[in-house]
């Protein structure tokens, strides 16, 4: 698809309900479709309509080798739900093996090389293999996602990005969670809005933004993987 083609796209879908944006996506790129599901409260969402209407999407998420046991919980718990395969992307060095190459706790010290390595690096890797990617980012989490079309041109990694819940509110979200019983991270009702590793997660108190409890008493807010391309 051009790149005219992809904002007319954008116009056309920018109100019409995340199934059928989905729809949209496997009949353009089955079987080269992917969704990134990071087990967040939105990817279950996503998980749940696109296996409600059976479409031919491959699933994997980020195994970094620290995320939280509920999450690697509920990874098994999503397979079992919707009979589909998460398959787990992981980086190239264990949590050891980087800690002998650059020193243990990277994260502590130099947090985006450290998303770099256990993230990016797998993510680039892995989309390589895609014609477009399935996310399930919403505009009001970050200034960075405020802007972001459902369907446009990932530059970052070089190839279609679909946004199917961009429009989306956490009520939204929370209250489609409810009425499907879909099944998600018991941490969510524990004060963590945001869930990634372990050692860069920490629980959200009442007032706080969402993203506050991702790196906190850092300037970093994003991993980089819906960053746009500089």
């Amino acid at each position: 698809m051009t790149q005219d083609d992809l904002k007319q796209a954008a116009a056309e879908l920018e109100h019409a309900p995340a199934a059928d944006i989905l729809k949209w996506a496997a009949d353009h790129f089955a079987p080269r479709l992917t969704f990134a599901t990071s087990l967040g409260l939105e990817d279950c969402v996503v998980t749940d309509l696109i296996a409600k209407a059976s479409l031919p999407v491959d699933f994997f998420t980020l195994d970094t080798g620290v995320l939280f046991p509920e999450t690697y919980a509920l990874w098994k718990r999503v397979e079992d739900r919707y009979g589909v395969a998460v398959t787990a992307v992981r980086p190239r060095r264990t949590i050891d093996e980087q800690a002998l190459d650059a020193g243990p706790e990277l994260w502590t010290r130099e947090p985006d090389r450290c998303c770099e390595l256990r993230k990016m690096e797998p993510l680039r890797a892995r989309l390589a293999g895609y014609d477009a990617w399935i996310t399930a980012i919403r505009r009001d989490q970050t200034p960075e996602r405020a802007n972001a079309p459902v369907v446009g041109w990932d530059g970052r990694f070089g190839l279609v990005k679909i946004n199917p819940l961009v429009r989306w509110t956490f009520d939204e979200v929370r209250a489609y969670v409810r009425e499907h019983d879909v099944p998600y991270n018991p941490l969510h009702d524990q004060n963590y809005p945001s869930i990634g590793c372990v050692p860069c997660t920490s629980p959200v108190m009442p007032g706080e933004d969402p993203r506050s409890g991702r790196w906190r008493g850092k300037e970093k807010t994003e991993c980089g993987l819906h960053l746009k391309k500089n």
